[in-house]
């Protein structure tokens, strides 16, 4: 039976309430001081009843400002473009409603209290109306507008902090895939050689000798796939598993395999992808033990400097394979991949073959501890 993961529809993000009311009350109590200043520079008459007129346009502009940040979230599903225009034409109606109600507080409701000159007051009452709330619709729409442009410019810088952390995220999976991928690729790489092993032995007929190997193969199959391929293990985990390794091989070389570890124990708790040395130490094997004719000393050593863990594994052997029988590169392939995925440009692989024979290689990584 398959089970199928249901899909659920993308929403863009929307700006947090709490914000978007914000900055509507931040407009319009700017709006209202920046008035209230220039009427007291002016030296306006009847400041303070001009003041409680203020307040209630101030009011009544909050509320129509709320209603179009209300119409705009009906839009914020769709493309920028769409949104843009659904401001530009909400913000219309909405001007004339602030503007019409702006010219009813200081223009019809008793505007002698305001003005105190018969004159002016006469010469207040009887302008075009229509002239009047146009003109003042005109500034209100600019004053909607700068908002609703700062609204759309919190919304997009939302969408964009959200494709962001979906990138990471999607990032991440595919870098915790490729470890996965690369950390299991070990496995089976490893049970093919150990099975070629005990198939030798068993033609061989050294029935103690496979028994032997069928259990450390066993153990070393428990350990290795305990942990999770995407965590580190303490090198001393590591360098007990490719003892374990290097005891299965010595059954098939028992006079040509010799093993030489150079850890110190300050060294034993740091932290290292699992089984990053396995390739190496099988390369070792496969052409340094395997096709010499006299003891190989495989050496795994480990160094700090400056904060920067160097790993080595190396052999003395001196066969040299030919071009033909260099097998694929997967394992110097698949650790030079492991640490790229896992430590980036702070972890690198070289391999040299020294003068007086042989074949090293040397893993250089972070030295973290108390991580794993």
């Amino acid at each position: 039976m398959v089970m199928k993961m249901p899909v659920i529809p993308h929403s863009r993000p929307r700006v947090d309430q709490q914000v978007a009311l914000l900055s509507i009350l931040g407009f319009w109590l700017f709006y209202m001081i920046i008035v209230t200043l220039r009427a007291a520079v002016l030296d306006f008459p009847a400041q303070e009843e001009l003041v409680i007129r203020r307040v209630a346009v101030t009011v009544f502009g909050v509320l129509v400002n709320v209603a179009l940040y209300l119409v705009l979230r009906w839009f914020e599903d769709k493309p920028l473009t769409p949104r843009i225009i659904a401001a530009c034409v909400g913000a219309v109606p909405a001007a004339l409603a602030i503007s019409s109600f702006n010219y009813f507080a200081f223009n019809i409701y008793d505007p002698m209290s305001v003005f105190q000159d018969n004159e002016l007051t006469e010469n207040i009452v009887t302008l075009d109306p229509l002239a009047n709330v146009l003109e003042f619709a005109i500034s209100s729409y600019y004053f909607l507008m700068s908002w609703a442009m700062l609204y759309l410019a919190l919304s997009y810088a939302s969408e964009v902090r959200s494709a962001e952390r979906r990138a990471a995220r999607f990032a991440q999976a595919a870098q915790q895939a490729e470890l996965r991928s690369l950390r299991y690729q070990v496995n089976p790489h490893f049970l093919f050689n150990t099975l070629n092993s005990l198939s030798t032995l068993v033609l061989r007929n050294r029935p103690d000798e496979a028994e032997s190997m069928i259990m450390n193969l066993s153990t070393f199959y428990r350990t290795s796939l305990t942990g999770d391929p995407l965590d580190d293990v303490p090198l001393a985990d590591e360098v007990q598993l490719q003892q374990l390794y290097l005891a299965i091989e010595a059954v098939r070389f028992p006079d040509r395999l010799k093993i030489e570890i150079d850890v110190p124990d300050a060294l034993m708790g740091c932290c290292v992808p699992g089984l990053i040395l396995q390739p190496l130490v099988e390369n070792a094997i496969k052409y340094g033990v395997a096709r010499a004719t006299c003891p190989v000393t495989i050496r795994v050593a480990a160094r700090e400097a400056d904060g920067v863990l160097h790993l080595t594994v190396s052999d003395d052997g001196d066969v040299i394979p030919s071009d033909s029988d260099k097998g694929s590169g997967i394992g110097l392939a698949n650790v030079r991949d492991r640490l790229d995925a896992r430590y980036g440009s702070a972890a690198r692989i070289e391999w040299h073959v020294p003068f007086e024979g042989g074949f090293v290689v040397e893993l250089t990584l972070p030295a973290v501890r108390h991580d794993c």
